[in-house]
This record gives structure tokens, sequence and C-alpha cells, in this order.
């Protein structure tokens, strides 16, 4: 656990995405919060606390020291070598103030060349895809250059009412297209809401060390989204199921280790729940 001086100062990169704007709005109101975007000059360049940040052009370092964060919470995407490089900036920014400490939101795609079994906080990580390995890479580096300053978040599927998977299956709904499931996949998931209060509660305490934030149950693909699906119409999407194997495969992540008390646990009926409210679809902005 991190020292904590004084209220954080917090940089999220990405904070123009999905996951950073919400994280953004959960610690606004708490906690002195800037964040980066890339490409969105419209819905950002007039918000004083977004800063321009394009990974393929421009300096981490020197954003970092122009703005100074306590805590960092990386949610940041781009091209592999150039983010290798920003992560190597970051480290080296961290090196320098003790005080500051990084969340990086890493994935269950650490784990996507494992399939026999559900994967915990400590266990091995091993991957098939270009994306899962260099997730793996950025873990190993913050791992073993700052640990005690480091906070790695594993999320698996990120579901919500609003979330871009949520929104996709409504319009597969609505327009009666093909929506892909996997029946033999078994998963583990969340909510963008449950996935905030966790990691408000993380920076709030200085946590370090890995945590796995998803469901502490599991679920097949197939019946997750049929579940939410018939929650969210009467009417169905054309399934298409899809097999990569015979047997059942495993691409679920589960908290152990680092389990967070019982409020900020969740439960794939709750997924389910909250998925399939009947409320507007809301864009980031």
């Amino acid at each position: 656990m991190r020292k904590k001086e004084g209220k954080e100062r917090i940089l999220i990169l990405g904070g123009s995405g999905f996951i950073g704007y919400e994280i953004y709005k959960e610690l606004l109101s708490y906690y002195e919060v800037y964040c980066t975007y890339c490409k969105q000059e419209g819905a950002f360049s007039e918000n004083q606390v977004f800063f321009k940040y394009c990974v393929e052009e421009d300096s981490l370092f020197l954003l970092l020291n122009e703005i100074k964060p306590t805590v960092i919470i990386s949610a940041i995407s781009g091209n592999y070598k150039k983010l290798f490089d920003a992560y190597q900036q970051m480290v080296n920014y961290t090196l320098l103030h003790e005080d500051c400490s990084v969340l990086y939101i890493s994935s269950a795609e650490v784990f996507d060349g494992k399939f026999s079994h559900p994967s915990y906080e400590n266990d091995l990580t091993l991957s098939e895809t270009p994306s899962g390995k260099f997730k793996i890479a950025i873990e190993k580096l913050l791992l073993e250059t700052i640990p005690q300053q480091t906070a790695i978040l594993r999320l698996p599927m990120v579901l919500g009412v609003n979330s871009p998977e949520v929104v996709h299956l409504r319009q597969c709904i609505q327009h009666k297209a093909t929506y892909e499931v996997f029946p033999n996949l078994i998963i583990t998931t969340t909510t963008i809401d449950k996935v905030c209060q966790q990691i408000h509660y993380i920076v709030n305490h200085s946590l370090v060390g890995i945590f796995h934030l998803s469901t502490n149950d599991m679920v097949h693909h197939e019946d997750l989204i049929r579940e939410i699906t018939l929650k969210i119409s009467d009417k169905m999407p054309i399934f298409k199921s899809v097999f990569s194997s015979n047997e059942d495969r495993y691409n679920a992540i589960l908290p152990k280790v680092n389990q967070l008390p019982e409020p900020y646990q969740i439960a794939v009926s709750e997924v389910v729940e909250e998925s399939g409210l009947n409320e507007e679809i809301m864009s980031i902005r």
C-alpha cells in the first residue's frame, strides 16, 4: 500500500474512450482528475481537464511532468511499439516520483492461451493473440520495475446498459441482424458501473497488486447473451453459434487472492439485470 499525502491528482490515459470516460465520471467529484484524448477534437478540446495526447506522436513523459499526477490510470490504446515506449516513459516518471502509482487496465486476454480452467490472479499468463501478448508484456514491465506502485486490473467482458456490446445487441435485435454467440465458451463478466466503483475503492485505499474485476461466478457466453436479450426485448436477433471446439473452453478470470469487500463484488445475475434495463441509450458525451 502506497502512503497517501493529500488529495490524489489523477490522470486517466484514454479518458475519451468508453471505459476511461466512465472512470472519469466516477472519480470527478472526489479527486482532481485529468484525462487524455486523441482524435475527438470537438468533444473534448474545450474541456480544460482533457489534454490532447496521441501515443504515436507525443511524449508521455512531457505530459506527466506537466500534470504531475499521483495516480495514473491507463486505458489507452494504439500502436503496440509506440505504446510500449510510452509505458517505459511512464515507468521512468514513476521511478522519479515514489508518491505516484499506476493502475493498468488489462484484460482476460492475458489468459487466452489457456482453455481448460478459469484463471486466478497469480496464475501464469499465456496468450495466443497479439493483444494478449502485448498486455502480458506491459504487466511484466510494470510488475518488475515498479511493483510497489502498480495495480494490474484485469477485466472480463464489460457490459451494462450503455456498453458497446449491449448497444450492438440492441441494434441486432432491432434490425433482426446476426449476433455471434459461443455456446461452448465459459466466461466471467461485469458491468461498467461496478468496474468504476471497484477502481474508486482501489484508488481510495491505495491498493497495489493484481486484481480480477469480474463476477464471482461463471456462465456460458450464449446463455448470458440470451438472458440479457430476454430482458431487453420480446424479439430476438439472429443468433449465429460459433464453435471453436467440441468441448467447453474457459475464458474466465476469477478473483481469489485479492478479493474486494462484498459491496464491490458482483454476480452474473446482477450483470444480466443491469444490462437489460430499459433505459435510453446514451453516448459517452
